[in-house]
C-alpha cells in the first residue's frame, strides 16, 4: 500500500469517530443518573467489584481535590449517555449519594479506610459538614463523550481498547459489555444457553470464583467456537473466542439460533444422563474420580457428540460410547494434547471423534 493511501485510509478512519470533551461536576453526574440521562447498563452494574475501603479512598481524594482521570460515554440516539469506562470511579461516588449498585452493599457507603484524613472514617454524605458536601458535589471530571454520529463497529473497537475500570475483569465479562454495542442477540443466546439445567449440571465442579465471572458463559461460547469455527482457531483462545462472537453477532457468517440451541440442549442432555457432573473429572491413580472440572475434557466430549447428536441419538447403546469416550478420556494418547494450541485442540476433539464414530459404524 502507497504510503499516500495509507494516510488517506487513517484520515478516513479518524472522521468517522466524533467526539467532545466536557468538564462535568459529580453532582451533575449524580441528576444524570437519577434522572436516567447517564445509564449503567446491567452488564456493568454486575462488575462493581470495589471494596467499601477502596471506594471510600476514591471519595477521600474527591475531598482533597485530587486529579481525577477521565471518562468515557457513549451518546445514543435519545440523547443518554451509556457510561463505557469509568464504572468503579462513578459507582462509588453514586454510592456515597445514597444509590446501590452492587447485590451486597448498605444504601449509604460510610467511609472506611481513607489513610490521609482520619477523621473522615465512619462517616456518611450526610454527615459530612456543608461545606465538605458542597466540595464533593462540585469536583468534577472530563468526560469524554463518543456522539451518537460515529459508526458504530468503531464504537465497538474503542470500547475493547479502553480500561474497564482497572479491574481485573474476565474475558468474558469484557465481551458481555463491548459486544452489546455491534448488537445483543449473540449475547443473549449464551445466557439462555447458559440455564439449561443439563448444562448446569455438568459444569457443577467448576471453581467457585470462576462462576461469578460468567465461566459458564464462555464454556458456552467456547462449545459454538471450536464445534462450528475449528478451522480458524488461533492461539490464544481468548481473540479466538471474541472475534467468533463478533462473527456471529455482526451475522459476518451465520448462525442458525434455534438449530445450534437444538444441538446443545440435545448434546448436554446425553452428557449429563450418561456421566452427570463426573463427566469433565480426572480421576486418580487408585481410580478414584477426582472433584474437578477439566477443560481439555470439555472440549473433546462435547464438541465430539455435538458433532456427531444425530447419530448418536439415532444409535440403540448409549452404553459404548459412553465405554468408548471413557477409553479415551483415561487413555495415554490424550495427555499429549492437553493443550490450548491449535494442535492440541484439533487432535483431541478429532480422538473422540473418531472413537465414537468407530462405535457409530460397528467397529
Amino acid at each position: 500500500m502507497a504510503i499516500e493511501n495509507l494516510i488517506e485510509n487513517v484520515d478516513s478512519q479518524i472522521i468517522k469517530i466524533r467526539t467532545k470533551s466536557l468538564d462535568v461536576s459529580f453532582n451533575e453526574l449524580y441528576d444524570m443518573y437519577q434522572n436516567k440521562e447517564l445509564t449503567i447498563s446491567p452488564d456493568y452494574q454486575r462488575l462493581f467489584r470495589w471494596g467499601e475501603e477502596k471506594q471510600s479512598r476514591f471519595v477521600e481524594s474527591l475531598i482533597l481535590e485530587m486529579p481525577v482521570p477521565p471518562i468515557f460515554v457513549i451518546e445514543t440516539d435519545d440523547g443518554v449517555y451509556e457510561l463505557i469506562d469509568g464504572l468503579q470511579r462513578i459507582s462509588s461516588y453514586l454510592h456515597f449519594r445514597g444509590e446501590r449498585l452492587g447485590e451486597t452493599e448498605d444504601n449509604f457507603l460510610e467511609l472506611q479506610g481513607c489513610d490521609i484524613v482520619d477523621d473522615l472514617n465512619g462517616l456518611t454524605f450526610d454527615k459530612l459538614p456543608k461545606a465538605l458536601q458542597i466540595k464533593i458535589k462540585r469536583s468534577f471530571v472530563r468526560m469524554e463523550v463518543i456522539k451518537k454520529e460515529s459508526e458504530i463497529s468503531l464504537k465497538y473497537h474503542m470500547f475493547k481498547r479502553l480500561n474497564t475500570g482497572g479491574e481485573l475483569l474476565s474475558a468474558q465479562e469484557i465481551r458481555n459489555c463491548t459486544i452489546r454495542l455491534l448488537g445483543s442477540s449473540g449475547i443473549n443466546f449464551l445466557e439462555e444457553c447458559s440455564k439449561n439445567d443439563d448444562f448446569k449440571s455438568v459444569i457443577n465442579r467448576i471453581a467457585a470464583d470462576k462462576r461469578k465471572t460468567r465461566y459458564d458463559q464462555e464454556l458456552i461460547l467456547r462449545f459454538f467456537a471450536i464445534k462450528n469455527d475449528i478451522e480458524n482457531y488461533k492461539y490464544p483462545v481468548t481473540e479466538f473466542l471474541t472475534r467468533y462472537l463478533e462473527k456471529i453477532t455482526t451475522k459476518v457468517i451465520q448462525f442458525d439460533y434455534e438449530k445450534e440451541k437444538k444441538i446443545f440442549e440435545q448434546t448436554f442432555k446425553f452428557i449429563n444422563d450418561n456421566w452427570g457432573e463426573k463427566v469433565f473429572s480426572g480421576k486418580t491413580t487408585n481410580g478414584t474420580i477426582k472433584n474437578e472440572f477439566v477443560l481439555y475434557y470439555f472440549d473433546g466430549i462435547a464438541v465430539s457428540i455435538a458433532t456427531l447428536i444425530e447419530r448418536v441419538l439415532a444409535y440403540n447403546s448409549n452404553k459404548e460410547i459412553v465405554e468408548a469416550i471413557n477409553e479415551i478420556k483415561f487413555g495415554t494418547e490424550l495427555q499429549s494434547y492437553k493443550t490450548g494450541s491449535v494442535s492440541g485442540v484439533k487432535t483431541r476433539i478429532k480422538l473422540f471423534t473418531e472413537g465414537v464414530e468407530r462405535i457409530l459404524d460397528g467397529r
